[in-house]
């Protein structure tokens, strides 16, 4: 079986991370982590584009060297340059590069002079009282690792949602190809589309006597059968994660997909609902005593307990069965009303892809408009946008604006909110724009009264618009920084702001319960991809499953409106 995106990605970022801690040249880590972004957002495998020839050097930040270490993975699934170095930096390192607050020195430092190269190591240290020891840590960096230490190993037995589509959409296609196979869907939290993903379990309908079973074990990405049954089975895979596989018949399909999926406070609201009709529900139907009277569809089993169908991302009894009896289900935003993406970059800054690429792969995706957001000079990046670069830039955008038919970018800019508040350009220059992204970048340990501050004044300028991945959190690797959100979502409602849905996998800032607090207090959001690529557009799709998760509808997204509304919203003066 060909080695998946994923695996490359990880290999690419695992290598970046021991070259870190050995101090290598900064431009040839940087080269590794790029790439490894570059191959976990493409949309065809590596595997595929080298079967029918295509050239990897094509692909952005890929060249020679790093292409051949594709291939070099893809045909023998081992990258020997990074076996090299776990020869001389234990691999798991890496993994100590995830806890937040521990950067390549500070990793460094804890191997070298206390031998520390696992998670359990640190912890024996921390417990022991060795870190607080260490010149540059002390008691409180060594209760802060403590403390985040047991959150990470929590946290790292679950996948973020990207790399567990990684993983699914592969077998599926691979599953169809059994013999006798109807349908075939992913349950479980991947289907509720939840950020983080514990293990795979997938529900099938095929004929009597399938080999899908069979077929399902001698899959390539198979590591262990853990069992196997005529109607049942488990794998681990290569990448860890654990697979569930039921075949169902029929008649159960819509009940057994709605048991699989939950969650399982859900379930049990289902289950307690059908009870007061004398009903008994499970994973193989709804019984009016031994009469199966439901159970082919979910609709099925909704209908019998007095409810419409509630889509799948709103099932975790968070108000859901309510709404329904009431018939006030939102009507979930989906894919095609965004009419346009407002966070993206482009080689000006971090980006991969010039603005007339990025322009025409939004035309492409039938995008009305497109703004281009690159960083501003005080992010900590190569190449941020001093006043000078961004008027250069805006007119750029207008020439380009004046060649391009059916698309229209947006002039804006990722714009640092400083420590005290304050933006990192001045209003003559940002008065030029057409709205702005501002966003936290540094200073995350701030106490929270402060950063509440810091955001509040920065949002009193007049030319803030939108509040960017709100929280500063990544998934699994970094905890947001400390602020009250409802004293946030307030002040932009007060100011006519507006805060971002950032639709990057390792973000997802808004979280789920956030966006629903937005709408609850009537606060409109963006839904942005902060894309760093023309490939970087697709994420809006895991944006859309997160607003929907948190109840958005359309209405209550700006990038839903049409460019004549939407620039209106952005004149707060």
């Amino acid at each position: 079986m060909p080695v998946q995106n994923s695996e490359i990605a990880d290999a690419f970022e695992k290598m970046a991370d021991l070259l870190e801690i050995e101090g290598a040249n900064a431009f040839r880590v940087r080269a590794y982590r790029e790439a490894a972004r570059t191959v976990h957002g493409y949309p065809r495998s590596m595997a595929d584009l080298l079967q029918h020839g295509d050239a990897l050097t094509e692909l952005p930040g890929i060249g020679k060297d790093l292409a051949a270490k594709i291939k070099t993975l893809v045909d023998t699934g081992r990258l020997p340059a990074l076996e090299k170095v776990e020869s001389r930096t234990p691999a798991a390192l890496s993994d100590l590069m995830r806890i937040p607050g521990l950067g390549p020195e500070r990793v460094k430092a804890l191997y070298k002079k206390l031998g520390i190269a696992s998670a359990d190591d640190l912890k024996r240290a921390v417990d022991s009282g060795k870190v607080r020891e260490l010149e540059g840590f002390g008691e409180k960096t060594e209760q802060m690792i403590r403390d985040r230490l047991e959150h990470f190993s929590i946290k790292q037995a679950r996948s973020k949602l990207a790399v567990a589509e990684d993983i699914a959409e592969p077998l599926v296609a691979y599953l169809k190809k059994s013999d006798g196979v109807k349908d075939i869907v992913v349950a479980g939290s991947y289907r509720r589309c939840q950020e983080t993903v514990g293990d795979l379990d997938i529900v099938v309908t095929a004929s009597k006597n399938t080999p899908v079973i069979g077929h399902f074990t001698r899959y390539g990405q198979v590591a262990e059968v853990v069992s196997q049954g005529q109607t049942r089975s488990t794998v681990r895979l290569r990448s860890g994660m654990q697979v569930d596989l039921r075949v169902v018949p029929e008649a159960s399909y819509g009940a057994a997909l709605h048991y699989f999926t939950g969650s399982k406070a859900h379930n049990i609201a289902v289950r307690k609902l059908g009870v007061k009709k004398g009903y008994k529900i499970n994973e193989y139907g709804v019984f009016n005593g031994n009469e199966r009277i439901a159970g082919k569809t979910e609709a099925e089993i909704y209908e019998k307990v007095g409810l419409p169908f509630i889509p799948p991302e709103l099932r975790e009894n968070r108000g859901e069965i309510e709404a329904a009896r009431k018939n006030r289900l939102p009507n979930l935003i989906t894919l095609e009303d965004i009419r346009g993406d407002l966070h993206c970059h482009t080689k000006e800054s971090d980006g991969r892809n010039t603005l007339r690429e990025m322009a025409e792969a939004a035309a492409q995706r039938g995008y009305e408009y497109i703004s281009i957001n690159d960083h501003s000079r005080h992010v900590t990046i190569a190449h941020g946008l001093d006043s000078k670069r961004l008027l250069a830039q805006v007119g750029e955008i207008d020439k380009l604006n004046e060649k391009l038919g059916g698309i229209v970018v947006l002039k804006s800019i990722e714009l640092d909110i400083l420590k005290d508040g304050t933006l990192d350009l001045p209003d003559s220059v940002l008065k030029e724009l057409d709205f702005t992204v501002c966003a936290v970048h540094y200073a995350f340990n701030l106490p929270r009264e402060e950063q509440n501050e810091r955001i509040l004044r920065a949002m009193d300028n007049p030319y803030f618009n939108i509040l960017a991945h709100p929280s500063g959190r990544l998934i699994n690797q970094r905890e947001p920084y400390q602020f009250d959100i409802e004293t946030i979502m307030e002040a932009a409602l007060e100011r006519g702001c507006f805060l971002e849905v950032n639709a990057q996998p390792a973000r997802l800032d808004l979280t789920d319960e956030a966006c629903k607090l937005a709408r609850d207090m009537g606060l409109k959001v963006a839904l942005s991809t902060d894309a760093h690529s023309d490939n970087g557009l697709g994420l809006m799709r895991f944006g859309i499953k997160q607003a929907r998760r948190g109840w958005l509808e359309r209405g209550d997204v700006i990038n839903c409106l049409p460019l004549h509304e939407l620039k209106k919203l952005f004149n707060r003066k």
